[in-house]
């Protein structure tokens, strides 16, 4: 009896060793690491931007009367306009690049009053009508606060020149207390002339592709003053003290650098004990 117990025992024993040995386990298949484009951390690009333009203009003065005394426009006012602009830049590392870009500032109107006698009558308003346009060229520096995900923050700064060109301004007086009662229309020409301006922008690039980056941001510019219109009919010439330009931008950046592989290690499976 002792020795038929023993020889089950040992049939049992050796069933469930095979039985174990022929279980099938799968080999952990490690997932594939590919490798990702990303943009090269230098080299030239081009950009180009449209934007809109918030005007304020700084004031406006001329010269009037046989004492060519100094007199200030009433009112003063520059309509809002739209800009356009191209550029070509350096990223030289991952924080910093610089680039110089050309700008064109579309028509602004300008209309002004003034008061005082005139041919007609003692007490007379002017409207005084005009517009400006203006190219800008200007070098710029900028710093790339970091990246977080597609976006890259900055803030810049740049300096230049600004060519401001006034078209002739058409002065017209006319009674106060009847406006259909008036002078001749008047014609001064307009000045055109280079003006120092320096900027300040902040904004975040958003990537598309590799090499192709979206760029929205605010750049604020402060052209000085200068020559605005000149003399005619005991009237003139006239000046502008400035401009601030407050621009809502957007564009596109493109870099020549290229594309580069960067290893993404493949992620590690879960082990379970």
């Amino acid at each position: 009896m002792k020795s038929i117990l023993i020889g089950v025992v040992a049939a049992l024993l050796s069933g469930t060793a095979v039985f174990a040995a022929d279980l099938y386990e799968p080999p952990i298949e490690q997932p594939i690491a590919e490798p990702v484009q990303v943009a090269s951390a230098s080299g030239w690009y081009l950009r180009g931007d449209v934007g809109y333009v918030f005007t304020d203009l700084r004031g406006a003065h001329y010269y009037q009367g046989p004492g060519r005394f100094v007199q200030d426009f009433d009112d003063a006012d520059l309509d809002d306009t739209w800009t356009a602009g191209i550029g070509v830049g350096y990223q030289i590392n991952d924080y910093l690049r610089t680039d110089v870009t050309l700008d064109y500032i579309g028509d602004a109107d300008f209309e002004g009053s003034t008061t005082g006698a005139c041919g007609v009558a003692a007490a007379c308003t002017s409207r005084d009508v005009a517009a400006l346009t203006a190219w800008s060229l200007m070098a710029n520096a900028y710093v790339d606060i970091g990246t977080y995900g597609s976006f890259t923050p900055y803030v810049g700064g740049g300096i230049g020149g600004t060519q401001v060109r006034w078209d002739n301004l058409r002065n017209t007086s006319c009674e106060t207390a009847d406006p259909s009662n008036c002078d001749p229309t008047i014609d001064h020409d307009g000045r055109d002339k280079w003006r120092f301006t320096y900027a300040l922008m902040a904004g975040t690039a958003i990537d598309l592709t590799c090499n192709l980056k979206a760029d929205v941001g605010y750049r604020f510019r402060h052209v000085l003053g200068g020559d605005m219109f000149g003399y005619a009919s005991n009237g003139g010439p006239g000046s502008d003290e400035g401009l601030y330009l407050h621009e809502a931008r957007a564009g596109l950046r493109y870099s020549f650098s290229g594309c580069q592989e960067a290893y993404v290690p493949p992620v590690e499976p879960a082990v379970y004990k």
